[in-house]
């Protein structure tokens, strides 16, 4: 490609042969991929196949993509690291890429390759502004679909889709006052790794009004957690899955000097959603079946991860109720 290559005339070019997300794209000429590659071992080494086309994952291809999403080098092994950790069978990428719903491969990413990458933890990270944040969410999308194949209305059957499909990756809060997801997974605390979650949703929850106590703080978020369980139609697809509640700082210190650890967190929005979903589902499902229904499949499928910037805002990314386990893997050099 030439380097002086119109970007609406490659994006246009790529749209017509089945690439691209719609937005503008940065033209992959040969000098930029070779920066982009610069230093990779393999290129062409195959990492996997990539549903629902199964096309061959490699760095080569992944970093091509990684050009068109902005990304800059040091921003490619998280982005392949995220999308190896995507072909986990338990990720279920088949059915993410190419359900009629809108479920999006969410990244969170963990230890110091964060600040190397140029990812903030901090304010607005799966908003605007934030460059790597943008980019390297963008290129895992972008990534997987182009070389799995996942073409809207064609193998991409989401009926309405979702705007976090484009892009949603934010770091964890490095040394923050709860310990990090990746820890708690087995990582070393100064391991580089991802997180890659089938995100449902993303619904903001407040604390209650004047809140005076943690059970006030979590509340709302156990209600979200019922309400999209309820909102799935079926409420007991929730009781396979997953949920995620992205907690600033704030509250997570608030919690923490009051002896919440997050195993605590996570047992009292399991208990508490649970409870919830059982009353708000009476007449959806079967009286005898009520007891049965859960807001994730166990407490220790409700994770609890600190980003974010200054306020008590949270956020939830509740899995995809059609069948999907986040995969945690590290960052490997290429």
């Amino acid at each position: 490609m030439a380097a002086d290559a119109d970007p609406s005339v490659v994006l246009d070019d790529l749209l017509a042969t089945g690439h691209g997300d719609g937005l503008p794209v940065v033209p992959p000429t040969a000098g930029r991929l070779t920066a982009m590659l610069a230093g990779v071992r393999a290129p062409d080494a195959v990492l996997g196949l990539v549903p629902p086309l199964f096309g061959e994952l490699t760095v080569g291809a992944v970093g091509w993509y990684a050009v068109l999403a902005g990304c800059r080098p040091v921003q490619l092994p998280v982005v392949v690291a995220a999308c190896r950790a995507a072909l986990d069978d338990a990720f279920n990428l088949l059915g993410i890429a190419t359900t009629t719903g809108a479920p999006a491969v969410a990244v969170l990413v963990h230890g110091p390759v964060a600040a190397r990458a140029g990812l903030t933890s901090g304010a607005g990270g799966l908003g605007t502004g934030n460059r790597a944040n943008a980019c390297a969410g963008r290129a895992v999308s972008l990534a997987l679909a182009g070389i799995g194949g996942a073409t809207a209305g064609l193998t991409d059957m989401a009926t309405i889709g979702s705007p976090a499909k484009y892009t949603c990756c934010t770091a964890e809060v490095p040394g923050g006052p709860l310990p990090s997801l990746a820890v708690r997974r087995g990582f070393a605390a100064d391991a580089d790794a991802v997180t890659v979650v089938g995100a449902g949703s993303v619904v903001e929850v407040l604390p209650a009004e004047g809140y005076r106590d943690v059970p006030d703080v979590l509340a709302p978020a156990a209600a979200a957690m019922a309400g999209v369980a309820l909102a799935a139609g079926d409420p007991r697809r929730a009781r396979l899955g997953e949920q995620f509640l992205l907690m600033p700082p704030e509250l997570a210190a608030y919690t923490a000097q009051r002896g919440w650890d997050t195993e605590r967190i996570a047992g009292f929005l399991f208990e508490r959603g649970s409870a919830l979903l059982r009353s708000g589902a009476a007449g959806l499902v079967a009286a005898d079946a009520l007891g049965g229904l859960t807001v994730a499949a166990s407490a220790a499928d409700v994770h609890v991860v600190v980003t974010g910037g200054a306020g008590v805002k949270m956020l939830l990314l509740p899995g995809w109720m059609g069948g999907t386990r986040s995969v945690s893997a590290p960052v490997l050099p290429l």
